[in-house]
């Protein structure tokens, strides 16, 4: 099997870096300054114990990777990318790969499965950054993250199986799971407050609304006990001359893409709500604020978290 990752960032050049070094046939999909600086000098993986240069095969665009039908395409970009990313996935296979959503949020899947018959969905707990072009910090060693996955929209079969197998093999935790989804609903519950690093406070009350909305919409979250013993491997550490900085979205900010990824998180929630008449004003604010800070080009921090506490917990008095 030929891994395809997608999205070579934080999460995607850690998973691609590891399958490359357990000898399995990987290539990486980047863009921008990061392709440029990768196709050039190979990819610099750096975790607590290595500071290697991997030349893993990279290239722009999916036109160029001659993806094929048994290939495991790994997506791992952020959610505001999806769309345009699997319409260069469809012009390139003509529906005909197999795509694995590794992604935060529970929109992709449902994206990927109008072109792709044979999508699988992948939860990530990984900790890793991309805040460098040509260079990805993966903050844990022994078990480098958990990454379980399973058929889109439920089940096991036998390709998911053999890919788990390969990431348990690169020295990550992976197992089939037939209601992944469950997995991937609790920890969009985690990402909610990715966007301003929320205290703990806003955070409760964003999993409140969120929760709220899971019981109307009638949709399976795994339990906190269940999501605490599959992160059980994962050990953070330290890793000389790179300070870890947070979620995805501060990530985003501070590499000044221009974009996040809080519709994406926050903006299901307030979807949800509105479909089932849950009311949802605190993920609705913290979508807002996010999207304003990406707008308006406001540094990380701009928002304190005082001001964000004192309006999230305003609004249950309101």
């Amino acid at each position: 099997m030929r891994f395809v990752i997608y999205g070579a960032g934080g999460i995607g050049g850690t998973i691609g870096a590891r399958l490359h070094q357990a000898g399995f046939e990987t290539v990486l999909i980047a863009r921008g300054a990061h392709y440029e600086a990768v196709a050039r000098h190979g990819l610099r993986f750096v975790s607590p114990t290595q500071d290697v240069h991997l030349h893993i095969p990279c290239f722009p665009h999916p036109n160029d990777a001659d993806i094929r039908p048994d290939d495991a395409v790994i997506l791992c970009m952020k959610g505001q990318h999806t769309e345009d990313a699997l319409r260069d996935l469809y012009a390139a296979t003509a529906g005909d790969a197999r795509v694995i959503c590794c992604q935060n949020g529970v929109d992709n899947e449902r994206l990927a499965l109008r072109r792709f018959p044979h999508t699988y969905a992948m939860v990530v707990l990984l900790p890793a950054e991309h805040l460098e072009p040509g260079v990805v910090v993966n903050f844990a060693e022994d078990t480098a993250g958990c990454l379980d996955a399973g058929c889109y929209p439920r089940g096991v079969d036998d390709f998911i199986e053999t890919v788990t197998a390969a990431l348990r093999r690169a020295g990550f935790s992976s197992v089939p799971d037939r209601a992944i989804m469950g997995q991937k609903y609790a920890k969009l519950l985690g990402n909610l407050s990715n966007a301003v690093q929320a205290a703990t406070g806003a955070a409760a009350k964003l999993r409140e609304e969120a929760l709220a909305c899971y019981r109307a919409a009638g949709i399976h979250c795994a339990t906190v006990e269940e999501t605490r013993a599959r992160r059980a491997d994962i050990r953070g550490g330290d890793v000389p001359g790179h300070k870890r900085h947070g979620g995805s979205s501060l990530q985003s900010m501070l590499r000044g893409t221009g974009d996040i990824e809080t519709d994406f998180m926050n903006g299901e929630i307030v979807l949800l709500g509105r479909l089932h008449g849950v009311p949802v004003p605190a993920n609705a604010l913290v979508q807002e604020i996010g999207n304003r800070m990406v707008r308006e080009n406001l540094a990380p921090g701009s928002v304190s978290i005082e001001e964000l506490e004192r309006r999230v917990l305003g609004l249950s008095a309101a």
